[in-house]
């Protein structure tokens, strides 16, 4: 075991999981190192949490808990893992709701979650305790999606999304300080702020957990009906709905919106030649606004899928493309935040669903909202020929 590598543990340590054997404490030892912890994150978390199962959710907390505790001194394993056993169990706020002054909510780090889960989490919070103040507890990048809605409240917690679990634990004290007033609650929606629900940040009572991989079990609801649903029974609050209002931002307008986007997951796109011919149809149905997303190989590709079109470019940020995106008459893109946006904002949408990790995952995270949504869901090595005329089919 002392000489494998840091990505071979990870791979292993995943398919133990996946096939329900006892994992190897061993193969931590090359884990918890950095940068190579980034592996324990990208590989093992995101495998287990993607397959939405709760015996995943189990193998997750048994190896993340003993991965934190190795990190920070003073930590125990253990005790993390009590505590997740018992906060994720959904109870019912019974408390004094005029008490609350202030409601922390925590984002989900990515954008189109913090739009499909976080906001109707907001949105619950404002109408459960309407004399409180409600926090946004998350990066600048999310919260633009919801600068310009009156009333709520930014408390800035940068997560880098791309480094190891060192870096990722670095905004446990922060939490700790913003989350840990009195006469405050916290809503926690699967934050990857706290590891999914593994660091404490206030007192147990008053942390409110909604496990999105394991809550729903078998059904097939999307991310978002189970939020609502968490939501209702958590705090009787019936009809919360996803929502945001970016503050406005200078920049061109488009009947279509459209964005190539994959969230560093290319598995989610499909090959140039496709995005080529894509963005030509889009361009001959109306004027087209194409996102080219945070830069480099991502906006190399909208480029490239745009030359010698009249198709506008879009290169602010996401919040103001998301502005675009709810003025359009139609949304196309793949599995990423500008459907989640599309979704929320009843605009009419086609989604090109590809790379997924199994059934339950594509049932989880296809967009919901109100609006007409139609998902093209693409099969591993699909001919991309069949997947095209599905696309020319939905868009009508």
């Amino acid at each position: 075991m002392a000489s494998i590598s840091a990505e071979e543990a990870a791979r292993t340590l995943l398919e133990q999981c996946l096939e329900g054997r006892a994992w190897e404490r061993a193969l931590l030892e090359p884990l918890v190192t950095e940068p190579e912890s980034a592996l324990l994150v990208r590989v093992v978390a995101e495998g287990l949490g993607d397959r939405f199962e709760k015996r995943l959710c189990d193998a997750y907390a048994d190896i993340f808990c003993e991965a934190i505790a190795r990190k920070r001194g003073g930590v125990e394993a253990g005790e993390l893992r009590e505590r997740y056993e018992r906060v994720r169990r959904a109870r019912r706020f019974d408390g004094d709701a005029g008490a609350v002054k202030d409601v922390y909510v925590l984002s989900r780090v990515t954008l189109g979650a913090d739009v499909a889960v976080t906001s109707v989490m907001m949105d619950a919070a404002r109408r459960r305790f309407p004399g409180a103040r409600v926090h946004f507890v998350g990066p600048r990048k999310s919260w633009e999606m919801f600068a310009g809605e009156p009333g709520l409240v930014h408390d800035a917690v940068e997560y880098g999304r791309g480094g190891g679990l060192e870096g990722r634990l670095a905004v446990w004290e922060r939490l700790k300080e913003v989350c840990g007033a009195e006469a405050a609650i916290t809503i926690d929606p699967d934050s990857r702020l706290t590891q999914l629900g593994l660091l404490p940040v206030c007192a147990e009572g008053d942390y409110y957990f909604f496990e999105s991989r394991a809550y729903g079990g078998e059904s097939a609801e999307t991310v978002g009906e189970l939020a609502r649903r968490w939501a209702r029974e958590t705090f009787g609050v019936e009809g919360a709905r996803a929502f945001l209002r970016p503050a406005e931002a200078v920049g061109p307008e488009g009947e279509i919106t459209v964005s190539l986007g994959v969230g560093e997951n290319r598995a989610k796109g499909l090959s140039a030649e496709f995005e080529r011919r894509l963005v030509k149809e889009l361009a001959r149905r109306g004027r087209v606004l194409l996102d080219k997303g945070a830069g480099g190989q991502e906006a190399a590709r909208a480029e490239s899928a745009a030359a010698g079109l009249d198709v506008a470019m879009w290169e602010g940020s996401f919040a103001g493309f998301a502005a675009r995106i709810a003025r359009s008459r139609l949304y196309v893109g793949y599995d990423s935040a500008g459907g989640h946006v599309a979704a929320a904002s009843g605009v009419r949408m086609v989604s090109v669903f590809a790379g997924y990790a199994g059934e339950r995952m594509f049932e989880r995270w296809k967009p919901w909202g109100e609006g007409e949504r139609r998902v093209v869901k693409v099969a591993p090595g699909e001919d991309e020929d069949a997947v095209w005329r599905r696309v020319v089919g939905a868009l009508g």
